[in-house]
């Protein structure tokens, strides 16, 4: 498992005095916040982050590091990353995208049927983009129960029940 979770990204300036949008990816998105300090995923750059107040899509923050609204462009678009020891434990049912990407998954039969590349959330429910072995082609298989009854991240696999004709 990798020791960092991606909390949130930086969306750029608000403002001219520094200001940054950030966008959190918390269930609890005021969460964000609690996790300081923040690092890139190399650990290059770390963020000392404080919101100041919600705006649409997110929040309106300050970070120690950032004075100027040319520095805040300049961070558009960085991903902010947790350490994992500082982030809350999950029900057995409830799994860090970041655990999920990168795992087999086959079918109940034991075929393989690919790998997560990623994990996409649009509102509706969590899809799974499977990539196919030997393939750059992708699937969007349902996270659900129905069709993911087993998720094994010890093992590092996923048993999947797709629907008829998705793979």
């Amino acid at each position: 498992m990798s020791e960092k979770v991606c909390v949130g990204a930086i969306g750029g300036a608000y403002g001219v005095r520094g200001e940054l949008r950030i966008k959190s990816f918390c269930a609890v998105p005021e969460d964000v916040e609690t996790y300081t300090p923040l690092t890139t995923e190399s650990g290059e750059q770390t963020f000392h982050l404080a919101l100041i107040r919600p705006i649409k899509n997110g929040f309106v923050a300050r970070i120690a590091e950032v004075a100027t609204k040319e520095e805040a462009d300049a961070l558009k678009g960085t991903q902010l990353f947790a350490r994992r020891d500082q982030l809350p434990g999950l029900p057995d049912d409830e799994y860090y995208h970041a655990d999920l990407i990168g795992l087999d998954v086959l079918d109940t039969g034991g075929t393989l049927l690919g790998r997560v590349k990623t994990v996409l959330d649009h509102g509706a429910g969590d899809l799974l983009e499977v990539q196919r072995p030997g393939s750059s082609e992708t699937v969007l298989l349902p996270f659900t129960l129905a069709a993911v009854p087993t998720v094994d991240i010890g093992v590092g696999r996923i048993i999947a029940d797709p629907p008829e004709g998705l793979f």
